[in-house]
């Protein structure tokens, strides 16, 4: 899933050399921590957050498949 989430962020952004995702597993929770550069935050969240929304959407389903739940968080790097 990590490169999943990898994968989509870096198709959207400019600058995709910048893009970190880090997975942090839990027993019945995921937490992907997806840092992108400032310029590029904008893109990723998307107006209105709708990009951040369909990607957490995509994750979710991805996890729900193997019986987990899946959280990303968007940081600033």
């Amino acid at each position: 899933m990590k490169d999943f989430v990898e994968y989509i962020v870096k198709s959207i952004v400019d600058n995709p050399d910048a893009v970190n995702v880090t997975e942090i597993e839990g027993s019945r929770t995921t937490v992907y921590e997806l840092r992108v550069d400032q310029s590029d935050l904008g893109k990723v969240i998307g107006k209105a957050g709708n990009t951040a929304k369909s990607i957490r959407t995509l994750l979710a389903a991805g996890a729900a498949r193997q019986g987990k739940r899946a959280v990303l968080e968007i940081l600033e790097d």
